[in-house]
């Protein structure tokens, strides 16, 4: 369901304390005594009156059941100050370089994966070990905490502290910190099942979970296990996934109608793009079969035929263009694959304590993590060329006879131009579908190991804690080894590679109808393996005093701890990537780092380092009650630092303060104002240099497109660097991201209102972060672009480089005045500290609660996040290109990064909102949620007139009942997105970022106690 921080933020008596700055207690004096037991995230102190100043929220254990969150990812997408989820499947799944599997991120206000940081029972989480450049940092690697690794099920409660914490926590906690709390101390065998699955799609979802633990005399022994099972979801399953051409579903919108790239087909197809290189055009009994720079191609006969080869496909001349006459030949990579793999899960949590004396308890954890997902995704292609030797027994340019003597029966008859030996042929562009597809099967693992003592002395509560976390994944999928492809291409027998054959005649966007012997296939097929996997091993020593010393606000809180951390990081890149095994052409000697069709060479990366830190933190309470001064109810104010030494780039020291003013009982102003950072990853930092896909568009070529007539606007242009390489390189001196963090904000407890009336609390908080030295690269976009300003006015950007033009290159600029340039190759990067970024917002929520009356308890929630501010400075090179666009000099659509506010873009819509209503009454409970995601613009999609395609504002409504059998048996009927509104339309069909593929999910729970 999604009524998920709705009913994450009911203010029972420990939420609203956390949230709202003070208990609603009148009706539960129970729950507020417990609450004041717990160190909730954002304080070391125990009962510190300073947790009022911070704007925590706390999900108990009965708020997260009641989302109906089987995953993670799914609890954390409640949460409004949650922004994009930049590790998800709907992100380049295609490819080894991405975290695939069973794995998303964590991204509190849409600052960057990274920027949050995540604990278990208050310490550090490893953290997942696969890297993946995301949208937000271009082919920056970042890591992320796996929010899929958290067992929703076993939680005991969520808190989310909504302000920077690096004083208190460390690294990472720059937007915040997400502290999942599991439960312990159980006494007794709960179980309890669950089914759900949503409608009109093949998904489904089967969960069992074991509770069992036993009180004895001096402690507790507790153990959670959960087992998740869901099934893939289909790209067929639905109208915006099942094809890459969304033309159709963009039909009704005039401006976009005509919109060529909706038409999202893939260009490597089995209808191979081949050539024999310049040379006079060759003719087949005088008609001609190539063109002067030696392109022919094979298409259906019903796509126009120069020589008939059978089958109703033929021969032509020339390459196929796939932006007009051959469009309908792209391949439709959504054909037969999933959206969503299919994910087996396991969680398995052991917890104890044990009283060593009346003062000292000794505890640990013991966790397991494992995860095991299989996606189908589309067969592979070939990114890097390759030249398919003479001897090729399908070449029809091949010898007149083989090696052994016998007549070649595939040479075209009558060929002029070609030697009795035959001639290599050159392929670029090609999709190996009679291999099959890519079957991606990743293991997720991770593991953690505390133990640790904690007591009171002289009135000082201390506690000590060894850590040791592993996490490990591993991504295998089937691809092709160039060198035994080559190999097979070679062979002079039917058992030869065949690319020249092409599709299917009846589906040309999908199929392989003549494919290659199974030996063929067999020979070239390997399973490319990826290995990452990081450790943390951590020691702390705490220590806490709630009244060290008195003042007249009362007593004063102190917090002090050390601990030293070491983190590690390996990155183990198939051997056919990381240069052991490479590629040499056999026709033109030329070599490539990698040895594998569809994927950019890649050295191993592994790093490590050692933390040292410490910390201090005071709760000073400055004026009390007691005191009785004027418009000054209550003053209370925390003050923390902590300083950090790194053993790679050295130290780091950064402050907090906060304050909480109680005006008059009811009304509290609270602010408070802090540093942060985050330390560069070890990838970043250890990487050699190493290639990713530069995918962009070639403005240039667009340029000439225009000019000669064939586009109308840069709209319709389809110029994509396709094949070409960003070639980025680690940089040792990077510095640590640093942030500066204010917030301030207002608790409004009405107590005229009459208590049968219900409790009230209204928050309100305006925040506002300024980070500088934001890890990123140029990009490859923006390098085009300023190629595209340099060749315009007479130059170049010697940062990208391009093939030497060929004739058709050079027919492409004929009359343009452009000079020609070829097809790019690769483009130049590099880390660096870039510019600095601002992101300042505003939280609002409202809480009303009525409890036990005779028609039983109500709660309603809304808790809303809104965005005021995103910008980016976004430095000099951007800068000449918009004053170069303003003025005419590139064209109007040339489409640039808008770094001036990102409010409102992509993954960043304005408004987040929750709202819940839930009751309860003696058995029975039920209740109403929704959710509403405002919409926002996608730059990157600009219709005829250059305006961005908006996607839609989307508002769910989710609901649930459930009633409590005699024996303790509960059972719950959900539904999440009750009116089935499913994603809003965007420009990969839905934006996975943002929305759920799916619409109305229903599910049923069973749990019974003993």
């Amino acid at each position: 369901m999604r009524h998920p921080f709705k009913i994450a933020l009911m203010a029972t008596s420990a939420s609203t304390v956390l949230f709202a700055g003070a208990a609603i207690a009148q009706e539960a004096p129970a729950e507020a005594t417990q609450v004041e037991d717990i160190v909730v995230v954002g304080t070391n102190i125990r009962g510190a009156r300073t947790t009022a100043a911070l704007p925590v929220v706390v999900a108990d254990r009965e708020q997260i059941e009641a989302t109906g969150a089987t995953t993670g990812d799914e609890l954390m997408r409640t949460i409004p100050q949650m922004g994009d989820v930049l590790f998800d499947s709907a992100n380049n799944p295609q490819t080894s370089n991405s975290a695939r599997g069973d794995v998303n991120s964590v991204n509190l206000r849409s600052l960057g994966v990274g920027n949050t940081l995540v604990l278990l029972n208050g310490r550090r989480l490893v953290q997942h070990p696969t890297s993946q450049g995301t949208s937000d940092t271009g082919t920056v690697p970042v890591l992320s905490y796996n929010s899929n690794a958290i067992p929703v099920s076993g939680l005991e409660r969520l808190e989310v502290l909504l302000d920077g914490a690096a004083a208190i926590y460390g690294a990472d906690a720059v937007a915040g910190v997400v502290n999942t709390v599991l439960r312990d101390n159980i006494d007794g065998l709960t179980v309890s099942a669950r089914y759900g699955g949503a409608e009109g799609t093949q998904m489904r979802d089967t969960e069992f979970n074991l509770f069992t633990g036993k009180n004895f005399d001096r402690g507790n022994v507790s153990l959670f296990a959960n087992y998740a099972q869901r099934t893939a979801l289909w790209a067929s399953d639905q109208d915006f996934t099942r094809s890459d051409d969304l033309r159709p579903l963009f039909a009704g919108y005039p401006d976009f109608a005509d919109v060529q790239s909706l038409d999202g087909r893939s260009s490597h197809t089995p209808w191979a793009r081949l050539s024999v290189g310049s040379r006079p055009v060759i003719r087949s009994n005088g008609v001609a079969v190539t063109n002067t720079a030696g392109a022919f191609r094979f298409q259906p006969s019903s796509f126009g035929c120069g020589v008939d080869m059978g089958g109703d496909i033929c021969l032509s001349s020339g390459n196929h263009n796939f932006n007009t006459t051959n469009r309908d030949m792209r391949y439709d990579t959504r054909h037969e694959t999933t959206v969503r793999p299919s994910v087996e899960r396991l969680n398995l949590f052991l917890t104890g304590r044990y009283d060593l004396t009346d003062s000292v308890e000794a505890f640990g954890e013991v966790g397991y993590y494992s995860a095991h997902s299989r996606a189908v995704q589309p067969p592979v292609v070939n990114l890097n060329q390759i030249w398919i030797p003479a001897s090729n027994y399908y070449n029809p340019f091949g010898p007149m006879t083989f090696a052994d003597g016998t007549l070649n029966p595939n040479r075209l008859p009558g060929l002029s131009g070609v030697p009795a030996e035959g001639l290599p042929v050159l392929m670029t562009n090609y999709r190996f579908v009679d291999t099959g597809f890519q079957v991606v099967k990743v293991d997720n693992y991770q593991a953690r190991l505390l133990g640790g003592l904690r007591g009171e002395w002289r009135g000082f509560n201390w506690e000590t804690a060894v850590v040791y976390s592993e996490a490990e994944a591993k991504d295998v999928s089937p691809n092709v080894n160039m060198t035994a492809l080559q190999k097979q291409l070679a062979l002079s027998t039917p058992d030869a590679y065949n690319p020249f054959s092409g599709g299917c005649v009846a589906t040309t966007s999908y199929g392989d109808c003549s494919p290659s012997s199974q030996a063929a296939i067999d020979a070239i097929i390997f399973d490319l393996r990826r290995v990452s996997r990081t450790t943390l091993t951590m020691a702390d020593f705490k220590l806490s005093r709630g009244d060290l010393f008195q003042l007249p606000g009362g007593p004063v809180g102190m917090a002090f701890g050390v601990e030293a951390r070491g983190e590690t990081q390996k990155d183990d890149r198939d051997a056919n990537l990381d240069g052991t095994f490479t590629f040499t052409d056999m026709v033109s000697g030329e070599t490539n780092l990698s040895n594998v069709s569809a994927v950019s060479p890649n050295p191993d990366t592994s790093g490590s380092r050692e933390v040292f830190s410490t910390y201090v933190e005071l709760a000073v309470p400055v004026v009390s009650p007691e005191m009785n001064i004027p418009l000054v109810y209550q003053l209370d104010v925390q003050l923390a630092g902590r300083y950090e030494h790194y053993s790679d780039f050295g130290s780091v020291a950064k402050p907090k303060i906060a304050a909480a003013w109680d005006v008059v009982p009811g009304v509290r102003v609270r602010g408070s104002y802090s540093q942060g950072f985050r330390a560069p990853n070890l990838e970043q930092t250890h990487a050699t240099e190493y290639a990713r896909l530069a995918s962009g568009t070639d403005y240039v070529r667009c340029e000439a497109d225009l000019r000669a007539g064939r586009i109308s606007n840069f709209s319709q242009c389809a110029q994509n660097t396709s094949g070409a390489s960003l070639l980025v390189a680690g940089n040792p001196d990077l510095e640590p991201e640093e942030s500066t963090n204010t917030s301030y904000g207002l608790v409004l407890q009405p107590s005229f209102i009459p208590e049968r009336f219900g409790a009230f609390t209204f928050t309100i908080d305006k925040w506002r972060i300024e980070q500088e030295k934001i890890v990123g690269l140029l990009g490859a976009q923006t390098a085009l672009a300023l190629d595209y300003l340099n060749r315009v006015e007479g130059g170049s950007n010697p940062l990208v480089n391009r093939r030497a033009p060929t004739p058709e290159d050079i027919l492409l600029f004929q009359g343009t005045g452009l000079t020609p340039v070829g097809e790019v190759v690769s483009i130049n990067d590099r880390f660096i500290n870039l510019q600095p970024q601002t992101v300042s917002g505003l939280d609002l929520a409202m809480n009303w609660s009525l409890r036990r009356t005779k028609y039983g308890t109500f709660i309603v929630n809304v808790n809303a996040s809104k965005l005021d501010e995103f910008t980016r400075d976004p430095g000099d090179i951007v800068n000449e290109l918009y004053a170069a666009r303003e003025a005419g000099t590139i064209n109007a659509g040339t489409t640039l990064p808008d770094s001036s506010q990102l409010v409102g873009q992509n993954g960043r819509p304005e408004w987040r909102l929750n709202a819940s209503l839930t009751w309860r009454k003696g058995p029975w409970r039920a209740g109403m949620t929704s959710q509403y995601v405002s919409d926002f613009q996608q730059p990157g999609l600009l219709g005829a007139s250059g305006d961005p395609w908006v996607v839609d504002a989307r508002q769910t409504v989710n609901a649930y009942v459930d009633y409590e059998f005699p024996a303790e048996t509960r059972v719950r009927l959900g539904v999440r997105d009750l009116t089935d509104e499913g994603p809003s339309l965007a420009d990969n069909g839905y934006r996975g970022t943002v929305h759920s593929p799916w619409g109305r999910y229903w599910y049923v729970t069973a749990t019974k106690s003993f």
